[in-house]
């Protein structure tokens, strides 16, 4: 069963990597700088991580080795760091119990990674959605070093339903995707040993 849903990934991740962004061009990289475009909900949300360089270095390493999304329960394939232009699928399993022999659907979500900053008080990335995601837009993973060497994790978004589903979904889309941006957070924070604070 594993080398079976293993090759079903591999065909998804080869068609989603001739695919094209489902957002506009001109938007890429708009979550890592600058605003967020009109016509999309917003989110914006971070949590502190503690002081010092030691801790950026340690939550830094883990954000770009796809350690949000792991830590908050989804699988990342392939297991390549995240570069500008990159294809991944984040895989969203069924939460709750496994039955045994019982195969439960599950949701694969193509992304394209479209900018990366790494540097002394900043690192992380942005993807943006591709055909078959859920939503349109764009999500972005960073950690900051502040003025006063303060640390945070945050995560800023921009999107819209893409599927009939999401769309008649509305207000629940969102709560879904308020939940997922919490567990990144939380994520982050207990794999760096958070000092606490998040929004």
């Amino acid at each position: 069963m594993a080398e079976h849903r293993t090759g079903d990934l591999d065909r998804r991740y080869r068609r989603a990597c001739e695919q094209q962004p489902t957002y506009p061009e001109s938007l890429a990289g708009a979550t890592l700088g600058g605003p967020l475009p009109s016509g999309y909900a917003h989110v914006r949300r971070r949590v502190r991580l503690g002081e010092g360089p030691g801790v950026f270095a340690r939550a830094a390493a883990y954000v770009m080795g796809w350690g949000a999304q792991r830590g908050a329960g989804f699988a990342v394939y392939p297991q390549s760091p995240p570069v500008t232009g990159a294809t991944a699928l984040v895989v969203v399993r069924p939460p709750g119990p496994r039955l045994p022999g019982l195969r439960l659907p599950r949701l694969v979500v193509p992304c394209r990674v479209v900018a990366v900053v790494a540097g002394e008080d900043r690192a992380g990335f942005a993807y943006g959605t591709l055909p078959g995601h859920p939503e349109c837009g764009e999500e972005a993973f960073t950690v900051v070093r502040d003025g006063q060497g303060t640390v945070w994790f945050e995560v800023t978004a921009f999107s819209r339903p893409a599927t009939w589903y999401t769309r008649l979904g509305g207000p629940a889309g969102r709560l879904i995707q308020r939940a997922a941006v919490t567990r990144y957070l939380w994520a982050v924070a207990a794999a760096v040993g958070a000092a606490g604070g998040g929004r």
